[in-house]
């Protein structure tokens, strides 16, 4: 049996380098062809930094690999002679810690790389070694209290109940569902939320929530750019009252038209219940999930070394996830395209398909987004359609845009039939 799920993980990993290696080679050919959406200069930035990213992502895939080799060979026998704990519950949780530790220890430098290396190179990284300290031990305690209490819940469900597979699945879709709604306030912990300042924009944004049904719970600017340059804006909360979040650098970047088109845009998915739908795919994964790691023959852990004991089961569960993802991931990805596009029209049609168009223009130039990918890349990973794709869709002829530092987009650019959305951007004038 081990010999069969090592079988499994090596096509898996095979599968991800194989992409990896296509998508550098396909955007280091790209990145030097007739540039699209920006101007020479920044489309070949934007494609040395999808490569960048690209390699860093081969390595860790490679890392990833040799840590699951020897998690099964010899790494779970080992981490259990390092605990002895009286309590079984305990015990789970020490070494559910453990397993955690190592990954974490082995992944950090890939986390530094990206952080402090690629991200500073392009522009993106504004935080300094001590404020990712800080905010490294704030996530750190956050998770000791909060994911020790989750572990030890599942942990003594898995012991209590044969068909434990069942109530966890159960448990853990709930504490996802809890985590969508209280994320926002998690990330009160690492930012600084103001409320919106009164006027044209918040009347607005209110406006628009009103008219989908939808109450204001609050609409705040969070601080971003103190630790990132990139745009971004969300809604928190399941139900019908939403609170707004604002990205500053979004609001340093957008006119109000364009953030409002992006808005619409966001309204889209909750007026289509998109959020449901992903919550509905997250759960079907998640009792796939749990069902078939549930079920794990004894050989297995046999085989390993170690007993079928909770801590083991859990830490099984965390280390396979990634592959029946994987396996998952083109039908999920999929129906998040089609729900882009739909959301896409919505936000159209709310704030007006140029100041759309103008607010893609700038996410894709701000956030050095390359336009470009490989089809492998966009059919596994993907949840937006590729930029360009949506243009095309929605009537935009890229051909036609002038890049440059300050393009601006005429209404001879939109077809008659297009409408056209993308959610971030900023500049531009009223």
């Amino acid at each position: 049996m081990l010999q069969t799920l090592i079988i499994l993980y090596t096509l898996y990993t095979f599968m991800k380098i194989y992409i990896s290696f296509m998508q550098i080679g396909y955007i280091n050919d790209e990145k030097r062809k007739t540039p699209v959406l920006m101007s020479a200069e920044k489309y070949l930035i934007a494609g040395n930094y999808a490569v960048a990213n690209g390699k860093l992502e081969l390595v860790s895939t490679l890392v990833d690999y040799l840590m699951f080799i020897w998690w099964v060979t010899a790494g779970f026998a080992w981490l259990n002679t390092m605990i002895h704990l009286d309590s079984t519950l305990l015990q789970a949780v020490a070494f559910l810690f453990g397993f955690l530790s190592v990954n974490f220890v082995v992944g950090l430098p890939f986390e530094l790389y990206q952080k402090f290396k690629i991200d500073e190179a392009f522009g993106f990284n504004k935080m300094t070694l001590k404020m990712y300290l800080i905010d490294s031990l704030k996530s750190t305690m956050l998770f000791v209290i909060l994911g020790g209490a989750i572990f030890a819940l599942l942990a003594w469900i898995i012991d209590s109940y044969e068909s434990w597979w069942l109530w966890g699945f159960v448990m853990m879709f709930a504490v996802a569902v809890l985590a969508n709604l209280l994320a926002p306030t998690f990330m009160a912990l690492f930012n600084k939320f103001s409320p919106l300042e009164e006027g044209e924009l918040k009347e607005k944004i209110s406006a628009m929530m009103k008219e989908v049904g939808l109450k204001n719970d609050g609409i705040f600017v969070m601080d971003a750019s103190k630790r990132d340059s990139r745009l971004n804006a969300f809604f928190g909360g399941l139900g019908k009252s939403k609170r707004v979040v604002l990205f500053d650098t979004l609001l340093e970047k957008l006119n109000t038209k364009e953030l409002l088109a992006v808005l619409g845009h966001e309204l889209g998915h909750f007026t289509h219940g998109d959020i449901w739908k992903n919550i509905g795919l997250m759960g079907l994964l998640l009792f796939i999930a749990f069902y078939l790691f549930g079920h794990l023959p004894m050989e297995l852990f046999t085989q390993m070394g170690v007993l079928e004991e909770a801590g083991v089961q859990i830490a099984m569960l965390m280390l396979l996830l990634p592959l029946l993802s994987f396996i998952f991931t083109p039908f999920m990805s999929a129906v998040s395209r089609h729900n882009e596009y739909a959301a896409d029209e919505f936000g159209s049609a709310m704030g007006g398909k140029e100041n759309l168009v103008s607010a893609l223009m700038k996410l894709v130039t701000e956030n050095k987004s390359f336009p470009k990918s490989h089809p492998l890349v966009i059919f596994f990973y993907y949840t937006h359609p590729p930029v360009l794709e949506r243009l095309k869709e929605l009537g935009f002829d890229a051909s036609n845009t002038i890049v440059g530092e300050e393009a601006t987009l005429s209404e001879k650019t939109l077809s008659k039939e297009g409408i056209f959305s993308q959610m971030d951007t900023r500049k531009g004038e009223d």
